[in-house]
């Protein structure tokens, strides 16, 4: 994947926030050598939303030429914004973006494609999507699970990215071991324990007495430390919807 001129920032660290008033960034590399999927967890009012905006805006601005979709099954107010840009997919359009995405990594796949510009699927709320679908058509929601595992898995080496967010990974809608290849995984808000039993049993001990406001949460790296992380308020609210949408056009 191409490699981006600084690593990619989460937010702060939320230690040295509450304790120094210290805006001390938490970051992460995305380059060929590392697992770049990300996986975003957390409850209504946890900051979950707005935290996909300013990383779809990093992300944007770090790697210029970049493709991306955005897949946004509720329609949700928050990305109301984007709604007229022609790489923008809601509710029963979703699978639109899947299909996309998907198309062009088995183009690279066969050597059809050559290109390794960054393509990066932003799939907002999506557990409810895929049970949704499960409950019409189960054959459909089973292609698309292969569809999803087959990019988390084959995806790093030719440039294509998933970035998920939903309120809590159930199994039923990860295909077996998938979540394992989420290199970055976020916890917004005041989640329930099992959701961190699930992505992050390793590190229960760190997180017992823990309590996250919204935009606050547990961000383990590639699997290594784990980090508190403070997500920033952003100032210039028109610039970063101006970047999101440019990278949907």
């Amino acid at each position: 994947m191409m490699p981006i001129s600084k690593p990619l920032p989460l937010g702060y660290d939320l230690d040295a926030f509450n304790d120094y008033g210290d805006k001390t960034p938490i970051t992460t590399p995305i380059t060929p050598d590392t697992n770049s999927h990300i996986l975003i967890c957390g409850m209504s009012g946890s900051g979950k939303s707005y935290f996909e905006s300013q990383l779809f805006a990093r992300l944007a601005r770090a790697e210029p030429g970049s493709e991306f979709y955005f897949a946004d099954y509720k329609a949700e107010d928050a990305f109301a914004y984007l709604q007229d840009c022609p790489r923008y997919c809601a509710y029963k359009n979703t699978l639109y973006a899947l299909d996309a995405v998907y198309d062009r990594l088995n183009a690279r796949l066969s050597g059809e494609d050559e290109t390794r510009n960054p393509v990066t699927l932003i799939w907002d709320e999506y557990i409810a999507n895929i049970l949704a679908l499960y409950n019409e058509d189960r054959k459909r929601a089973a292609m698309v699970m292969n569809q999803v595992s087959e990019i988390l898995l084959m995806g790093r080496s030719k440039s294509v990215r998933l970035i998920v967010s939903c309120q809590r990974p159930d199994a039923v809608a990860f295909p077996v071991g998938s979540r394992l290849n989420y290199g970055v995984v976020v916890i917004l808000g005041a989640a329930v324990r099992s959701i961190y039993e699930m992505l992050m049993p390793d590190h229960m001990d760190k997180i017992k007495g823990r309590e996250f406001g919204q935009g606050e949460g547990a961000v383990p790296l590639q699997g290594s430390y784990l980090h508190f992380v403070k997500v920033p308020q952003t100032k210039d609210i028109e610039g970063l919807e101006a970047v999101c949408r440019g990278a949907l056009s």
